[in-house]
């Protein structure tokens, strides 16, 4: 049977991010993000899910680095579940993306230098078209000069 886990999230981090190291010098970092649902039912405020994210190695490191509480982040990953004790004894649960991609949403820090621009800004010079030097078509008056 055919199957697929792929995960793509865009959310902002609900506190600093944690980076360990495993006892076999592994980074490891877990954090949780808010992500706004798309629908609204009328006279409700929007809903939010908190998406624990767990990134390994140099997306770990990536995080820990550049991101903080509050800032967007589009994660890319997929979704996991894990079994584990508490302390009590009891069995427990745990949903998380295991993040294969992290990427900056949104505008640049003013204090970082540079233009504040966001993920969907293309330049306008990449797609400037010079009328000059499009193909010059002939004008045709009536349906009745169509060779067809």
């Amino acid at each position: 049977m055919a199957s697929f886990n792929k995960v793509i999230l865009i959310g902002n981090m609900v506190a600093d991010p944690e980076l360990k190291t495993t006892p076999s010098g592994v980074n490891v970092c877990s954090f949780r993000i808010a992500v706004g649902r798309r629908f609204v039912k009328a006279g409700e405020a929007q809903q939010t899910d908190f998406i624990d994210i767990v990134a390994w190695r140099t997306q770990a490191e990536f995080v820990a680095k550049y991101f903080n509480k509050g800032k967007s982040i589009l994660v890319c990953g997929s979704i996991q579940s894990r079994n584990w004790e508490d302390k009590e004894g009891k069995k427990r649960i745990t949903v998380e993306v295991i993040a294969d991609e992290i990427s900056f949403v949104g505008p640049k820090n003013p204090s970082e230098g540079g233009a504040a621009m966001d993920s969907n800004s293309v330049s306008s010079s990449s797609y400037s078209t010079s009328y000059e030097s499009a193909p010059k078509f002939e004008e045709i008056s009536s349906d009745d000069d169509l060779p067809f």
